[in-house]
């Protein structure tokens, strides 16, 4: 039975008749947001769980946005959460009082679960991020999901086989059949863990090898990046002619978390610099009509100031308006020669829908433009984020989509080459819609839960 199958038959289950009261657990601001996206689907549904959040890593802002109360103690570390990478950012978390946080909430949950447990009520967890949410979950006592974000099968194999690594401790990496290790695994085959949603098809298939109850619903990373505007909107009848006459928009992602990307935001405009003048000398390689236009999506947690100053360093002019409307009234605009550029913070969903192409430092903005079926050009930075190691994962699980290069002079020969091989953009058209799935996630993990979680299983 496919899982669809199975959520149309939860649809006709008799409903629960107690409220679910459901604890959150997430740990980093990416995990925050995808979880926030399906407690807004749950909301949604005639009789909603009673939710409450346990942010690991990071203040939790996403939940408090959404009124979602947190039950224990809340900090950022300093690697921010960035410390798979690198065992130097770990330590620092641990001089910061990262195992005395650690202990709080756990003891957290279970108080929490402990009291609801005292009023009667069904109470569960849902475990969003990597094994540290999922051990949380399995030590809690109650029933519990997990939301897999931080790993998937496509960093060590594709559908024809396993990748090449250089490096020998890579091959440990699957070293038991698959990106999830035999103790993770272990957690999510226990009796009280009733759903495990994948990042990807190829992941849940694998992970169905064992008895893990795993649902292939797709990635909640995928919703909610549907643009006020959109190119269709402003293009004639004659498709032939527009797709010749067009500008060619370079979407531009830096990143989120100061100082990294500003540090980000400088590689990335040396790029732009030598796609200048790649421009000038070769503009029918790029079948453009003359102009072009670079976006820059900019976080609201950066300075639009710092940014400017680099771009006008590089010769760029301040304009009145943006080439191509977007809903953001106090977007910057630049122009130099027949180039324009454009800053904004927010039209974030109209950078990844306007842009051909993206020149990426960052890792959801990256993921999910590729998963639009568009081309990324990457360039690693110093991190702590969006350093070597981590552009090498992301380029294994992204595939062709994401095309690495060592410097930002780079870029332009390697732009070329994309643009100029309309097969091969077919193949990251499907490759990246494949990998990040399609939207809807949300919503059809959120009818999963309830069926799994909130209607016959007391825990």
């Amino acid at each position: 039975m496919s899982d669809l199958s199975r959520l149309s038959l939860a649809s006709n289950t008799p409903a629960a008749t107690s409220r679910l009261q459901l604890l959150v657990l997430s740990n980093g601001h990416g995990e925050d947001v995808i979880a926030v996206r399906i407690l807004q689907e749950l909301q949604q549904q005639p009789n909603p769980p009673d939710i409450f959040a346990l942010p690991l890593v990071g203040e939790g802002r996403a939940y408090q946005n959404l009124n979602i109360p947190c039950i224990g103690s809340v900090r950022t570390m300093p690697s921010g959460g960035f410390i798979y990478m690198d065992g130097r950012q770990l330590m620092r978390d641990v001089h910061g009082g990262l195992l005395q946080l650690t202990c709080s909430q756990i003891k957290a949950m279970r108080r929490w679960v402990n009291s609801q447990k005292r009023l009667g009520n069904k109470r569960a967890i849902l475990a969003v991020g990597d094994i540290v949410p999922l051990l949380f979950a399995a030590l809690s006592g109650a029933n519990y999901a997990f939301v897999g974000t931080a790993k998937s099968e496509y960093y060590v194999q594709d559908e024809v086989g396993l990748l090449p690594r250089k490096s020998k401790a890579a091959r440990w990496e699957n070293f038991s059949g698959s990106i999830y290790h035999p103790w993770e695994r272990w957690l999510m085959s226990r009796r009280r863990c009733r759903a495990v949603f994948p990042r990807d098809s190829l992941t849940t298939e694998i992970l169905r090898r064992w008895p893990i109850p795993a649902f292939d619903l797709g990635n909640p990373m995928m919703d909610g990046l549907e643009p006020t505007f959109s190119p269709q909107q402003f293009y004639s009848a004659d498709v032939r002619q527009q797709e010749l006459a067009r500008s060619l928009v370079v979407t531009l992602l830096p990143g989120s978390r100061p100082p990294e990307a500003y540090n980000n935001w400088e590689v990335i405009m040396l790029a732009v610099s030598a796609l200048m003048a790649s421009f000038q000398e070769r503009d029918s390689v790029f079948h453009t009509s003359g102009s072009v236009v670079f976006l820059g999506a900019i976080a609201s947690s950066l300075d639009c100031n710092i940014l400017c100053q680099t771009i006008q360093s590089q010769g760029w002019q301040t304009h009145p308006e943006s080439p191509i409307p977007l809903p953001d009234t106090n977007a910057l605009t630049f122009k130099q020669r027949n180039a324009y550029l454009v800053l904004t913070q927010q039209a974030y969903n109209e950078c990844l829908h306007w842009g051909d192409v993206a020149i990426a430092m960052a890792g959801t903005a990256t993921e999910q433009f590729v998963g639009l079926g568009k081309p990324a050009i990457a360039i690693p930075g110093a991190g702590p984020q969006y350093n070597p190691a981590f552009a090498e994962a992301q380029s294994r699980l992204l595939g062709p989509s994401l095309i690495l290069v060592e410097q930002p002079a780079e870029v332009a020969n390697v732009m070329r080459s994309q643009l100029q091989d309309p097969d091969h953009l077919h193949i990251i058209a499907e490759n990246g819609m494949r990998r990040m799935g399609k939207p809807g996630a949300a919503r059809r993990i959120a009818n999963c839960l309830l069926e799994r979680l909130g209607m016959g299983h007391r825990a």
